[in-house]
């Protein structure tokens, strides 16, 4: 491996003679607050792998330090993860994960038989996973589990360049973002920004290396990137700003060569996405992962910036902190929506305030610590818009993750400043402390206390999710009402359907499709979905001009659920749609199962002489005064 006086001389501005043997805490110390040449090293610990170092030690092993510091963050992963693998699911976002992948195995196209609003490298990689350890919860969990340490191990790189402890401290901190809050849903977003982050450490390495192994980290990086962007292609504007300063800084010295190898490994990457345009066709795609999440959707989704002060806008949101389901925490705290408005401007502070301290950092002294700083900070703000489009906690969890991570490494630069003797333990321990104490104030309820739930469901001193199975197929739902209402459908449908039959799954009312649960296609993969729509969302399936009336006619079987029919958000999400798929199941179908007061609505397509139900599912289990109240709360939306 070249030595890191090379690997600076060629893409840097800093002056690390020599620093092979630099201690990785009070001699890298030394280098982030003068920018000079440090003293006599007083070990032989080897630079960290994002600032050209060797992924292992020098002896081709972990040092001591470093199996300290994965054994701590693997402690805090471990904890809660019994009760992660038993605890509720999201019974749309869950299922289409568990669903989407199955319909690809079985020759469906994404964009072209349903809907689906992200890219398409995730549902190729489960299409393999599920192949491998099979068609499950527990192994679509399992690929959650995966997603959210890539997360978490990527962080802990890039934050590696200040130290093993550092490095743990936020290691930890994105870990309690990102692991209990969210849970262990496979999902595109948590796949998509562990990619992003190691190719920014690709990135950050390919400016402190050279020869063969600056080309492969700089394809690494373009990789990663590409990768990344085929399950989220709404990360684009994250990975632009923070790879563009990556290339400004190689060009600086070697000329545009480093950007070719970033793009030749991009094209790579993005694989899945060229397999996608292919075989959907580039308008169908386009239509899928552009128009209908940023036009169609977002008036149905979005919700107000900054949150209520006075009240918790997100409909799951306000479920979840309802008297009957809010989890035990009696450390006092402030109330849930007051956390979610004090949060939301945290976020922003954090965001915007790491990448302002690290261009100001960088005027004093352009230390490779502070170039890690300065990339990693502008991938955190570009995930901002993700955390402003619906700041509810998932979203502004996932859209300051990597932003509030980087604060105990921004903390220590500034304490290098301000504080330039304090031992370097003291100091990291202080920033420890002050993290987890802003976490305690700022929003307990989505760190500390989902930490806790978990923890003791699988401890046994909580239920946690409540099962319904078919064969080898189970599901976790939030209450025994709903689980027992759902265990009956599947029941019944079990020993009435037959292979090969159509099964619509959508709210009672299809008029209002403000979600969707998925998770029942997942129990019978031998039922064709009968609609385009599997995931349901406002001002897609229930517009006036969709398929949706067409689907259900097209069915032999429609399960309806009143679960999520109290839902109400500021947003568009609370106007009527088309009334036409109702009336359709109304005039077309057989009422089999009515099960607990209508939370499930079974229903069989009548055949020749039966006398279809004649009543909308839209009245059944809602009732004329919910519905009129939703209409009032509308009405007030508009005046106001």
């Amino acid at each position: 491996m070249p030595a890191a006086d090379e690997h600076v001389d060629d893409l840097g501005d800093t002056n690390l003679n020599d620093t092979n043997d630099i201690d990785d805490t009070d001699d890298i110390d030394d280098i982030r607050d003068t920018g000079r040449r440090p003293g006599p090293a007083r070990s032989s610990a080897p630079l960290p792998y994002v600032l050209g170092g060797p992924l292992v030690g020098r002896r081709g092993r972990p040092a001591r330090s470093s199996w300290l510091s994965f054994a701590a963050i693997m402690a805090v992963v471990l904890i809660p993860l019994r009760g992660l693998y038993r605890g509720t699911g999201s019974s749309m976002e869950e299922g289409f994960m568990l669903v989407f992948p199955k319909r690809m195995l079985d020759g469906d196209v994404p964009n072209v038989d349903f809907l689906h609003l992200y890219g398409p490298g995730s549902l190729h990689v489960l299409m393999g996973w599920y192949q491998v350890f099979g068609y499950t919860l527990e192994a679509q969990r399992g690929f959650g589990l995966l997603q959210h340490l890539g997360i978490i191990f990527g962080i802990y790189a890039l934050t590696r360049a200040w130290g093993h402890l550092i490095a743990t401290i936020s290691a930890i901190t994105v870990t309690l973002l990102v692991l209990t809050p969210i849970g262990l849903s496979a999902l595109a977003w948590e796949g998509a920004v562990a990619l992003a982050i190691w190719s920014v450490v690709f990135g950050v390495r390919a400016l402190h290396t050279s020869g063969r192994d600056r080309t492969l980290a700089l394809v690494a990086a373009g990789a990663l990137a590409g990768f990344a962007l085929s399950f989220r292609p709404d990360l684009v504007l994250a990975l632009g700003v923070a790879h563009t300063f990556v290339w400004w800084r190689a060009t600086r010295r070697v000329g545009v060569r480093p950007v070719g190898l970033w793009f030749a490994g991009a094209i790579v990457g993005l694989v899945p996405m060229w397999l996608h345009l292919a075989v959907a066709g580039v308008g169908n795609a386009f239509t899928g992962m552009v128009t209908e999440p940023v036009k169609e959707l977002r008036p149905g989704r979005e919700l107000p910036r900054p949150p209520s002060f006075s009240k918790v806008d997100g409909a799951l949101q306000a479920v979840v902190e309802g008297p009957a389901d809010a989890p035990w925490w009696r450390v006092p705290h402030l109330a849930a929506h007051h956390q979610l408005w004090l949060w939301f401007w945290v976020v922003v502070a954090t965001a915007f305030g790491v990448v302002i301290a690290a261009v100001l950092l960088r005027r004093r002294a352009d230390t490779p610590q502070r170039l890690a700083l300065m990339a990693g900070g502008l991938l955190g703000l570009g995930l901002l818009p993700q955390a402003m489009q619906r700041p509810d906690s998932t979203h502004l969890a996932w859209g300051s993750c990597v932003s509030f991570a980087l604060l105990p490494a921004m903390l220590v630069e500034l304490a290098g400043i301000v504080r330039p003797r304090l031992p370097a333990w003291r100091r990291d321990l202080a920033i420890g402390a002050v993290i987890a104490l802003a976490m305690l104030v700022v929003m307990p309820f989505y760190t500390y206390r989902s930490y806790l739930l978990y923890t003791r469901i699988g401890a046994g001193d909580k239920v946690g999710g409540y099962e319904v199975s078919r064969d080898d197929r189970r599901f976790y739902f939030g209450n025994e009402p709903l689980q027992r209402a759902s265990q009956a459908a599947i029941d019944e449908l079990d020993r009435s359907s037959a292979p090969g039959e159509r099964l619509l799954v959508g709210p009672a009312d299809l008029s209002r499709t403000i979600y969707s649960d998925v998770v029942f296609y997942f129990m019978f993969p031998e039922l064709e979905p009968a609609t385009y729509f599997i995931e349901m969302d406002p001002g897609l399936a229930d517009d006036e001009g969709s398929s949706l009336a067409d689907d259900v006619a097209s069915a032999d079987w429609v399960l309806l659920t009143n679960f999520w029919t109290g839902w109400y958000e500021p947003n568009a999400s609370s106007e009527f749609g088309s009334d036409a798929p109702n009336q359709v199941v109304a005039n077309q179908f057989c009422l089999v199962g009515n099960y607990e007061d209508a939370l499930v609505l079974l229903y069989r397509k009548c055949p020749p002489g039966a006398e279809p139900s004649g009543v909308s599912p839209a009245g059944i289990g809602i009732g004329a005064d919910r519905r009129a109240s939703l209409e009032r709360e509308l009405a007030e939306q508009h005046a106001g």
